[in-house]
């Protein structure tokens, strides 16, 4: 385990945390930009978790797919996948790219969190 590579992947989450965090406090957030910081925060803490108990990490944005890697280090990481976290993964990319925009409302965000 590199504790300096888990840190920075930690100290990075915290950042999206905080990015998402302080765009939902305004008086009009820009929901899309929540929403994508609040999936790499939870991507971020993942890996960095990974990283920690010595697994390799794949490039991937897929929650499910690296919730299943932490779940075979730790089975109480099903508790996520059931309650499908994954449901952040597709503002990772999707809200990118202008042929694939959509804007989710501050409701659907609040239900994300």
């Amino acid at each position: 385990m590199n504790e300096n590579t888990v840190r920075q992947w930690f100290a990075r989450a915290e950042n999206d945390l905080k990015a998402g965090k302080d765009e939902f406090a305004t008086k009009e957030p820009a929901t899309d930009t929540v929403c994508f910081h609040m999936q790499q925060c939870v991507e971020k803490y993942l890996k960095g978790y990974l990283v920690f108990h010595g697994k390799e990490i794949d490039k991937t944005h897929n929650l499910t797919s690296i919730l299943v890697q932490c779940a075979a280090v730790d089975a109480s990481f099903q508790e996520l996948i059931d309650k499908k976290i994954d449901r952040l993964t597709p503002y990772a990319t999707v809200l990118r790219y202008p042929d694939d925009f959509y804007m989710p409302d501050a409701t659907e965000t609040v239900a994300l969190h």
